[in-house]
C-alpha cells in the first residue's frame, strides 16, 4: 500500500510542475479574476505547505515549520523557485514514506487535523484527495487566466 501511496503522490507533484511551467506567460499564475480568488501561484504554495508539513514534519521529523498564511499571502515568487519547492516536496515525500511501515499505515496518525483520531493511512489517503483536488483547480486556472 505505501509504495503505491508514494506512487500516486510523486505523479501528482509531477503533473503540478507541468501545470506551473505550463502558464505561458509566468505573471498569469499569480492572477486572480472575479469569483477566483486564489492563484495558481497561492495554491502551489498551500500544497508544498500542506506536504511538507502533514508528511515532511509529522511522520518524518523533517524539521519543516509551517507558515499557512504565507502560503496565501505570498505573491509573484517566480516559476523557476515556485518548481523548485516543488522538487523539494518530492524529495520529502519519497524519502519520507520510504520509512512508514505497513504496521505504521494501520496506527493512528499523531495529531487530528481533521478534528478525529484515524489511522495514518487514512489521512494519506485525504491529503492524497487534497492534492489532486487543488491540481485541478490549478489546471483550470491555467486554462481559463493564461491568455
Amino acid at each position: 500500500m505505501i509504495e503505491n501511496i508514494k506512487s500516486l503522490f510523486i505523479r501528482d507533484l509531477n503533473k503540478l510542475k507541468t501545470e506551473i511551467d505550463s502558464y505561458q506567460d509566468e505573471v498569469n499564475i499569480w492572477k486572480t479574476d472575479k469569483n477566483i480568488s486564489n492563484s495558481a501561484g497561492n495554491l502551489c504554495l498551500h500544497l508544498v505547505g500542506n506536504l511538507n508539513h502533514y508528511i515532511g514534519m509529522m511522520l518524518g521529523n523533517s524539521g519543516y515549520i509551517r507558515n499557512r498564511e504565507l502560503e496565501f499571502s505570498l505573491k509573484d515568487i517566480s516559476r523557476t523557485k515556485l518548481i523548485q519547492q516543488i522538487d523539494k516536496t518530492i524529495e520529502t515525500v519519497s524519502l519520507t514514506l520510504e520509512n512508514v511501515s505497513e504496521e505504521k499505515l494501520q496506527k493512528e496518525y499523531p495529531s487530528e487535523p481533521l478534528g478525529y483520531p484515524m489511522t495514518t493511512e487514512y489521512f494519506l489517503i485525504h491529503l492524497f484527495g487534497h492534492l489532486s483536488y487543488h491540481l485541478g483547480q490549478i489546471n483550470y486556472h491555467r486554462r481559463l487566466l493564461d491568455l
